[in-house]
């Protein structure tokens, strides 16, 4: 009866989680393990959900918090040298973009004690320890530790329990104490605050499969207009013409012919496709991304690229052996089923010069996102290169319309050169970060693109003259757009290097933090061009990002709204919180967003993740967990969970005086306009 109870109270506990987006990826629980007659380990294992991540014990600076043991001193045992870790994974993380230590699934922290008398004890401590998955991190939280060591005398076992063992409080040879049981008042106290109210944002796994699809969707729409661009290059450009001709004159019917050229573009598509297969079952769908985070195999692709933009540009020519098309082609004279698809097989293979670099860039690209990555990249890719075959073929009267070959296809081709180049670096610079060398900060990766861009516009220009470009009389209208498009993106860059944020790019160049000077040249955050004096201030507030007035204390920020008559903004976050400052720096600095933070509301931004202490006389005891709170961060943290049923950042909550929600609150929101609208509805309701 008791494991009934036990059980049901398991699945209640599951249910209610799942129902109120409270997060906790991280169980703990432990064990002893007997070295010696007086030596003992204590074993802390974390059990950690798929997709996040539990940092180690060391973190660099302005990183995420590290996992911190304490334990309580007494006079019967003494600590025997440092916390052990298991080896965990040494990576570029990221949610930080820095080189970080950090456990999946599993990890094992082991501290030695040596008693120091006859009798046992029960030594207790505390993990204090942090996680973040792809996209977000929680607050700090904390577990209780408990370990029972018996007297040296009644032990003569060494014993290590597996975690579902069954195992009795008075078995003294084999002692396990898993937190689980230790915290049966905690689930119950959450089971008694926590609701069933899902409006206030996405549960944990609607986010990450948002997250997962709009990447996938983008890696689609970047292979199809890569797709459409090896289109216009010499080795594929021509061979439409001859292609669909060939199927219009060779077939009896008009609608054989279209049915055989719907055949080709299908057989181009499962040639590519195949493609992608096997790059995931060489590598493995989860090594792929383990890759992209690899410094050697960064610079690997580094070079590739560069290998093959200078192939684009005209140095060399990248080609499979001859040998290979000629018996692809005696295969494609066959006729039938079969003869077509050694024809678009035959496409692959003499296009490859052209085709190759793109289809590398593409697979090098989807390999750092993992998963099915691969497969849609090729889909998209093909599909953009059969669809004209198809097209032409059902109406041939289109091909009238198409501009005849010449050297703007090579211009296309070099053109595309230059764009491998510059995406060479992100590689690059991702080796950079890994090793943390500084050799490419933010300005000097700023400064290359820059460089890339400018001889570009000066090629298109016509300034400058490659190996393989015709005689050039004049530019056409079109070439002199495209090149007053890449001037325009070149000057565009230039402000990046004295601080600008450049969103257009963000993501390719290292972060603001990864520079010569963080805020740019020049850049003082108090400096007399600012708009806020410090005198200015109502009592107890900040200068928040971009100068908005902030307060950091819920009742003094409330106080202030009632006064001045506004709404209230909490802004839930975390100074180790990444996509909270994405917001700040992304959609916060918004002109049409940023004059209603500054105006129409009053922001209260409590960090849940604040290690200041509490002051003597607020402290405070967990509704939650029934312990006591020690941290400000904790105090901010716990209203999160008790009061909107989230504990992930960021979340803005709009309310009104009397506290109650105006609009339902968000979380990571990086669209401009969404936001904007969710703001404005929430001061629009505060009005009525």
């Amino acid at each position: 009866m008791k494991k009934l109870l036990l059980s049901l109270l398991v699945a209640l506990i599951s249910f209610t989680a799942l129902q109120s987006q409270i997060l906790d990826p991280v169980k703990w629980s432990t064990s002893i393990k007997k070295i010696s007659e007086t030596e003992y380990d204590l074993i802390s294992k974390a059990t950690i959900e798929d997709k996040w991540h539990l940092y180690s014990q060391v973190v660099p600076e302005n990183g995420p918090l590290p996992t911190v043991f304490t334990f309580e001193e007494n006079d019967a045992y003494q600590s025997v040298g440092k916390i052990k870790e298991s080896k965990g994974t040494t990576e570029l993380d990221p949610v930080f973009d820095m080189v970080i230590t950090f456990f999946s699934n599993t990890a094992t922290f082991t501290k030695r004690i040596k008693l120091t008398g006859t009798k046992g004890t029960t030594i207790k401590g505390e993990v204090e320890f942090m996680v973040c998955d792809d996209t977000r991190c929680l607050p700090p939280n904390y577990v209780d530790l408990v370990f029972k060591i018996p007297a040296p005398e009644q032990n003569t076992e060494t014993a290590v329990i597996p975690d579902d063992a069954n195992t009795s409080d008075t078995d003294i040879t084999e002692v396990i104490e898993d937190t689980t049981a230790l915290e049966t008042s905690q689930t119950e106290a959450v089971i008694d605050t926590i609701q069933t109210d899902t409006k206030n944002s996405l549960t944990a796994v609607e986010q990450n499969k948002k997250e997962e699809n709009k990447g996938l969707w983008t890696i689609f729409f970047i292979a199809f207009l890569s797709g459409f661009a090896a289109l216009l290059t010499p080795c594929v450009f021509p061979m439409i013409p001859m292609t669909v001709s060939f199927f219009t004159k060779q077939s009896k019917t008009r609608a054989a012919g279209i049915k055989n050229a719907i055949i080709y573009g299908i057989a181009i598509i499962l040639i590519y496709i195949f493609l992608g297969a096997i790059v995931t079952w060489l590598f493995g769908a989860d090594a792929l991304n383990a890759l992209s985070t690899n410094v050697w195999f960064n610079v690997i692709f580094f070079l590739l690229l560069v290998v093959f933009a200078f192939s684009f540009l005209g140095a060399f020519e990248i080609m499979l052996p001859n040998s290979w098309a000629n018996k692809v082609d005696r295969q494609a004279d066959r006729g039938g089923l079969i003869g077509i698809f050694f024809m678009a097989l035959a496409l692959a293979i003499v296009s490859f010069s052209c085709t190759g670099p793109i289809v590398g860039t593409l697979l090098v690209e989807a390999a750092s996102k993992g998963g099915i990555a691969p497969f849609v990249g090729m889909f998209g890719f093909s599909l953009a290169l059969a669809l004209p075959f198809a097209l032409f073929a059902a109406f041939p009267g289109w091909m009238n319309s198409l501009p005849k070959s010449g050297g703007w296809l090579n211009t296309v081709k070099v053109f595309l050169g230059f764009l491998e180049l510059a995406l060479a670096f992100k590689f690059l610079s991702n080796a950079d970060l890994v090793l943390q060398l500084h050799w490419l900060e933010r300005e000097v990766f700023l400064a290359i693109w820059i460089a890339i861009f400018g001889i570009l516009a000066l090629y298109l220009f016509g300034k400058i003259k490659l190996p393989h470009d015709s005689p050039l009389s004049h530019i056409s209208v079109g070439r002199l757009s495209l090149g007053l498009l890449v001037l325009a993106f070149t000057i565009y860059m230039i402000p990046g290097l004295w601080g600008a944020p450049l969103k257009l790019i963000s993501g390719f160049p290292p972060a603001m933090n990864y520079s010569e000077s963080p805020y740019g040249v020049g850049y003082t955050k108090l400096g007399s061009g600012g708009t806020s004096s410090l005198e200015e201030f109502p009592e107890g507030a900040h200068l928040g990002p971009h100068d908005i007035i902030s307060f950091h204390d819920y009742e003094t920020g409330l106080a202030y709204a009632k006064k001045v008559g506004k709404p209230v903004l909490i802004d839930f976050t975390g100074h180790a919180c990444v996509n909270c400052r994405k917001m700040e720096e992304r959609v916060w600095s918004e002109p049409k967003i940023l004059k209603p933070l500054k105006e129409d509301i009053v922001l209260i931004s409590l960090y849940v993740d604040d290690k200041r202490p509490l002051p003597d006389g607020q402290e405070i005891v967990s509704e939650i967990s029934g312990k006591k709170l020690r941290y400000i961060g904790q105090k901010w943290s716990e209203f999160q969970i008790l009061k909107y049923k989230a504990n992930a950042q960021p979340f803005y909550v709009l309310m009104d005086h009397d506290e109650e929600n105006l609009i339902d609150p968000v979380g990571y929101t990086p669209d401009i306009e969404e936001y904007n609208t969710w703001l404005r509805n929430g001061i629009d309701a505060f009005k009525k």
